[in-house]
């Protein structure tokens, strides 16, 4: 569910409702909220998803075997715990593949209508899968117990467990996308830097020389020569500066002319790069390239953009 001044430590600050900027030195910078994350991300990700698994795999375990003795049905105690810890972890190894899809179709309030019924669709196959692994994962551990797992009749079965996977599913999504807008809060979203009401625009407005960052309350302006590259992703354009990225609501093709064209060059339908930034180029086999930035970041370069590269 990207770090001296930085993206998230640009170069000035504005304080809110004004538009001189106030020069901001890293001498002497405090961590933020995200430097002190970010060394921890990984972990907190990977951690967070197995510990919610785990622990749902055992709480709802304990359930199941009360509700087996109040019943007093005469199921061996290992079979709860085998339905429950399969289903975890086939779910659990298809949180990746979730993070993928919310990427390529995000779900936000403003393309909500367009993105639910491909959700929907992914819901299907989502469940497709998880029914799939964990039926899979209760054959075989009932088969080295000696017994059969009997799943059937398959169609009514599905759509059974189709009703739970459904709400699954969604829950999954919904906290991805929170804890990216979280992310996205801690980093800053970056906006083109608009005219005060009362005074004439800084630059011209079609090609902006600094963006505006909001970062937790606070404003602060990105030189826009200091953007290393750009990526599209969704409605949304990620502008890279020193390890961090900024979201910027709008298209690629949007921000291009709005670049400086001597110094930022289109190499991919979904990445623009600072030329200043690169460290090396890399040609494939393909026709294509790979350009390693100063970052150590590797950008897709295509074949149909590769000529823009070339020193004239």
């Amino acid at each position: 569910m990207p770090p001296t001044p930085t993206p998230a430590d640009p170069a000035a600050t504005v304080a809110p409702g004004r538009a001189t900027p106030t020069t901001a030195t890293s001498a002497g910078r405090l961590p933020s909220a995200w430097d002190r994350y970010l060394p921890w991300r990984r972990s907190v990700e990977i951690g967070f998803w197995v510990a919610n698994y785990a622990i749902g795999a055992v709480a709802n375990s304990i359930v199941v075997l009360m509700d087996m003795s109040r019943a007093e049905l005469g199921f061996a105690q290992w079979k709860p715990v085998v339905w429950e810890s399969s289903s975890s972890l086939v779910a659990l190894a298809l949180v990746p593949a979730v993070v993928w899809f919310t990427r390529r179709v995000p779900l936000h309030l403003d393309t909500w209508r367009r993105s639910l019924p491909r959700h929907l669709l992914a819901s299907l196959v989502w469940s497709m899968l998880h029914v799939g692994g964990m039926v899979a994962l209760r054959k075989l551990v009932y088969a080295l117990q000696g017994e059969h797992y009997d799943f059937s009749p398959w169609l009514w079965e599905f759509g059974y467990e189709y009703l739970k996977d459904i709400r699954s599913y969604a829950s999954v999504v919904l906290l991805i996308e929170g804890y990216r807008l979280l992310l996205r809060r801690m980093q800053g979203e970056a906006s083109l830097l608009q005219a005060p009401d009362d005074a004439p625009p800084l630059e011209p407005v079609d090609r902006p020389e600094r963006f505006l960052v909001r970062k937790l309350g606070k404003e602060f302006l990105i030189a826009a020569s200091d953007v290393e590259w750009l990526q599209a992703s969704a409605n949304y354009v990620n502008l890279h500066v020193r390890e961090r990225e900024y979201p910027l609501r709008t298209t690629m093709a949007a921000i291009e002319v709005q670049l400086d064209p001597t110094r930022f060059v289109r190499v991919h339908r979904s990445y623009i790069v600072n030329l200043d930034c690169i460290a090396q180029i890399e040609p494939l086999e393909t026709g294509d390239a790979r350009v390693v930035m100063r970052d150590g970041s590797a950008v897709p370069c295509s074949r149909r953009y590769r000529a823009a590269l070339r020193p004239d």
